[in-house]
């Protein structure tokens, strides 16, 4: 019996003939925890995709993105990052309270390579590595439940122009998002 596959899956794999492949990945690649290997991949990267749910059971998916490390592997089972201000609507952290549940796309454009994580997630304003994450607001730790890489044939090939000037770094001050200066949204805006 497959841990991560269900009817829907099966009857696609049936009708194209690739359930065996899909046995053979499961059973190959799929892992419970982090290895040493992807842990150097996780905390390489600057840049994630977030897909969490609502209440309601509907799906989004958020960027996130930080300098390298800005991702820590607590442990095999465990992932931690933080959430920085951004617009105010706590749509991925809302979601997390809510359900937990979260699927993460790791990705290298230049070499190909991509790496999925899916697990329970929790937020807190009190975790302990919230210091280690400068101007975070919260942090966020992800109960890994599997872990695999995935086919990189269709990742089209790109490199990193420049870092964002917004993601905040040590003795350098973070510099107003321009959305906080539209004038329709100033009475709107929290006071820092």
């Amino acid at each position: 019996m497959s841990n991560i596959f269900q009817e829907s899956h099966r009857s696609f794999q049936d009708q194209f003939d690739t359930r065996r492949i899909a046995d053979t990945v499961e059973a190959g690649f799929i892992a419970e925890e982090i290895s040493e290997q992807d842990q150097g991949f996780i905390e390489s990267r600057d840049m994630f995709w977030l897909s969490t749910v609502d209440a309601g059971g509907l799906p989004t998916v958020s960027y996130k993105g930080g300098d390298p490390g800005f991702v820590k592997v607590v442990d095999n089972k465990t992932i931690a990052f933080p959430s920085y201000n951004g617009n105010g609507m706590f749509y991925s952290m809302g979601n997390i309270s809510a359900s937990g549940k979260v699927g993460l796309l790791f990705m290298d454009f230049e070499k190909p390579i991509r790496l999925r994580i899916q697990g329970l997630a929790t937020v807190k304003d009190d975790d302990p590595l919230m210091s280690t994450f400068r101007e975070a607001q919260l942090v966020v730790r992800v109960a890994v439940t599997h872990v695999f890489p995935n086919c990189p044939r269709y990742i089209h090939r790109m490199q990193k122009v420049s870092a964002s000037r917004y993601v905040p770094r040590e003795n350098i001050e973070t510099p107003l998002a321009g959305w906080k200066r539209i004038d329709i949204l100033q009475d709107a805006l929290p006071e820092e």
